[in-house]
């Protein structure tokens, strides 16, 4: 018998050490985290779109990146806090996989925008010659949208294939948002395994292909700053991809040591593990609104204008 029929929904644990005393804070410290990613990401792109100067390829990326942000912030912070605030840990079957889709699509997209920036600074610095002919608002917004398009279709195939499987464990769901891995454990029968290992195939391919080409412009953009003589233009070159390397150091290293460790044997407790993923999942989309406005020198340039003439 199916076993995931009688189930009709998942409950939301959150963070199971956590004393009840605490919800209020928890849920506070939630929902200002929400706020800045909203308040940034909205502000980056009305910011971006109101400014004509700014409507070039670099800061069309940025806007992608705030919109992926934005929308992740939006699928996850939600559920969580009413969990907290309201006692509200409920979410329904399909919409636990529903969230689950955007979690993952989502991540799997900011990998690909990572590697369309970096493609952008690696064209402008290592054959800037080329730059005006290959990088424009046209070009960059057809690699925003095939970052958008890649990995739709697998994501889809993979909630297929995990709602397909009968679940005859707890409907509990050990973190504070539906993931892969969380409704998988509550799954059995003997297609389980497989579901687990695609999906792993797929997140390693989405995270690792986009980063080895990543460090590959990277390595190379440093290569050719090192061997510029004025030391002027050097630095003036390197801030150029300053916020860039910030957003992808922000995305991969936590992500980087979460998964070496479990590599190593190292194992984290079930708070730590989930406080881990949360700050790897929902900082970036809070920080990175503040290294596009302090890090990128027209966007400060032109909020400092508007405040003095404010």
């Amino acid at each position: 018998m199916d076993v995931s029929e009688n189930i009709s929904n998942f409950f939301i644990l959150g963070f199971p050490g956590l004393s009840s005393q605490y919800y209020g804070p928890a849920s506070a410290l939630l929902f200002l985290i929400y706020l800045a990613i909203a308040a940034g990401n909205v502000f980056i792109l009305v910011f971006v779109m109101l400014e004509k100067c700014l409507q070039k390829p670099t800061y069309l990326v940025f806007c992608h990146l705030a919109l992926n942000d934005l929308m992740f912030g939006t699928v996850t912070l939600p559920k969580i806090i009413a969990k907290y605030w309201f006692g509200d840990g409920i979410i329904t079957f399909y919409g636990c996989f529903a969230q689950m889709f955007f979690v993952h699509y989502l991540g799997s997209v900011i990998s690909f925008m990572l590697l369309v920036m970096a493609l952008d600074r690696f064209i402008a610095i290592c054959i800037p010659l080329r730059y005006p002919i290959l990088i424009t608002n046209k070009s960059i917004s057809v690699m925003c949208g095939f970052a958008w398009f890649i990995p739709l279709p697998w994501m889809i195939g993979i909630v297929l294939q995990l709602v397909a499987l009968p679940f005859c464990k707890t409907n509990v769901i050990p973190q504070c948002y539906c993931d892969h891995i969380s409704i998988s454990n509550q799954a059995c029968g003997e297609h389980v395994r497989g579901a687990v290992v695609l999906a792993l195939c797929v997140a390693m391919f989405f995270l690792l292909l986009p980063l080895a080409f990543i460090l590959f412009s990277y390595i190379s953009i440093i290569v050719v700053i090192t061997k510029m003589s004025n030391v002027s233009g050097r630095q003036k070159t390197l801030s150029t991809c300053t916020p860039q390397i910030f957003i992808t150091c922000l995305f991969y290293l936590p992500r980087c040591f979460v998964y070496l460790a479990n590599a190593v044997g190292f194992s984290f407790s079930l708070d730590i593990r989930i406080v881990l993923i949360l700050l790897y999942s929902l900082l970036p989309a809070a920080v990175n609104p503040l290294i596009y406005c302090l890090k990128t020198l027209d966007i400060k340039q032109l909020l400092m204008k508007r405040l003095r003439k404010n």
